[in-house]
């Protein structure tokens, strides 16, 4: 009897509480010249800046950078249909990276009241040696479920021995297309606030990491 080539997907996730919280930050200000918007930024951003350094040094934030500024000019129209003179825009962004959640939400309540501080999304991440480590153990585990898969089948039909033909990355054998994401997807879901209360509180949700294999396997 000719060996039966049986093809299965394995997959495996796993949740892990986020080790990281990247945050962005935009000091916006305007001014009716160049320089007065450029000093007026930079005057707002320099206690932002010394806020950060304060907790990296504290060991708080974890690393931290800052963008140069931009500066850029719009000339607004009144209400009669008019150019009015030039009105210029000038930004300073920061990124810096907190060790725990209750450490962002305390200095995003503290900078989110001043002048001129947008804050932007944050980013929930793993340590790089436990992201490489989580999908490691993930994929392998996905492996061990598409050989549990054709041994199974393999029994169904009365078969006792399989053998490895292939193996890659989900959607690398099948020819149809899948609708699903290939091997090794993280996906991080932004933390919540509640902006009308007294402080931002942000809760972090774990973060999912799933692999997908698809296998090919010769059963006689």
């Amino acid at each position: 009897m000719s060996d039966v080539i049986i093809t299965v997907r394995g997959e495996n996730e796993a949740r892990i509480a986020p080790e990281r919280a990247v945050v962005h930050l935009t000091i916006r200000a305007e001014g009716p010249e160049r320089a007065s918007a450029v000093d007026h930024a930079t005057r707002l951003a320099e206690p932002i800046r010394q806020s950060i350094v304060d907790r990296k040094e504290a060991d708080a934030v974890v690393e931290w950078s800052s963008t140069r500024m931009t500066v850029h000019a719009e000339r607004p129209w009144n209400n009669e249909g008019k150019r009015l003179a030039p009105v210029y825009h000038a930004a300073i962004s920061f990124t810096a990276t907190f060790a725990e959640a209750s450490e962002l939400s305390l200095w995003v309540s503290d900078v989110a009241v001043r002048d001129g501080v947008e804050i932007g999304a944050v980013d929930w991440q793993l340590t790089p040696p436990t992201r490489a480590r989580t999908e490691r153990d993930v994929a392998a585990e996905a492996v061990s479920v598409a050989v549990a898969r054709a041994e199974a089948y393999a029994a169904a039909l009365g078969l006792h021995t399989v053998q490895p033909v292939e193996i890659a990355d989900l959607g690398l054998i099948s020819r149809q297309e899948s609708a699903a994401p290939p091997q090794g997807k993280m996906r991080m879901r932004a933390a919540a606030f509640d902006s009308a209360a007294p402080g931002m509180v942000y809760e972090a949700e774990d973060i999912v990491v799933s692999a997908t294999v698809e296998a090919r396997f010769s059963a006689s």
